[in-house]
């Protein structure tokens, strides 16, 4: 079992950043790759970015490349998001997922095994 716990989020105005966390505990050497996901309740689930956890590969969906930066620190146990130049479509929950083998492909929500709770990201125009 892997727990995963994401903090940070918030309300900013658009072209402000946040930092987004996600702590993880249990048997997190299972962890293949480590995501983040965001919904809204008119959209559905949608890839933001991955990160492996043991090599450091990184993967970003087209709407955050450039904007968004994926991270890891493996003393921490701990995956971040920095979002930068955020825009009010960027509004949604964002959640921290961990994927026990490798996922094909990657930006599907299914290949992943565990979830965090999620945490609001709120960008005002």
């Amino acid at each position: 079992q892997v727990q995963l716990v994401e903090s940070g989020g918030g309300l900013v105005q658009a072209g402000g950043s946040l930092r987004l966390s996600c702590g993880a505990s249990g048997r997190i050497f299972s962890s293949y790759t480590m995501a983040w996901f965001r919904q809204t309740p008119e959209k559905e689930r949608e890839f933001v970015a991955a990160i492996t956890w043991s090599a450091g590969t990184i993967s970003y969906g087209d709407s955050v490349k450039g904007r968004f930066t994926i991270s890891r620190d493996k003393s921490a146990n701990t995956v971040y998001l920095q979002m930068n130049s955020l825009k009010p479509e960027d509004t949604a929950v964002y959640y921290c997922a961990s994927a026990t083998r490798p996922p094909h492909p990657y930006y599907r929500g299914r290949e992943y095994d565990y979830w965090g709770r999620g945490t609001q990201v709120n960008v005002s125009s």
